[in-house]
């Protein structure tokens, strides 16, 4: 067709670089502005290691096992 124009799109390297630099830039803007804004959050402190292991019936983590299958369908 005589009408339209077909125009390549070049991208140079000076291109790419300065489209990742301003990216970055942007990440960079983001994360700080969003870690100032949220709180720390608070955690218990977890007991001193090693961990006592519990002593578990098991038939009565059978039970609830079966249970817990049954109420979320699977």
């Amino acid at each position: 067709m005589k009408g339209k124009r077909e125009e390549a799109v070049v991208s140079s390297r000076r291109s790419i670089l300065l489209g990742s630099a301003v990216l970055l830039a942007g990440g960079i803007a983001g994360r700080i502005s969003n870690a100032a804004a949220a709180p720390e959050p608070k955690f218990a402190p977890a007991p001193p290691l090693p961990w006592k292991w519990p002593k578990l019936d098991p038939m009565e983590a059978g039970r609830r096992a079966y249970q817990n299958y049954l109420k979320n369908k699977g």
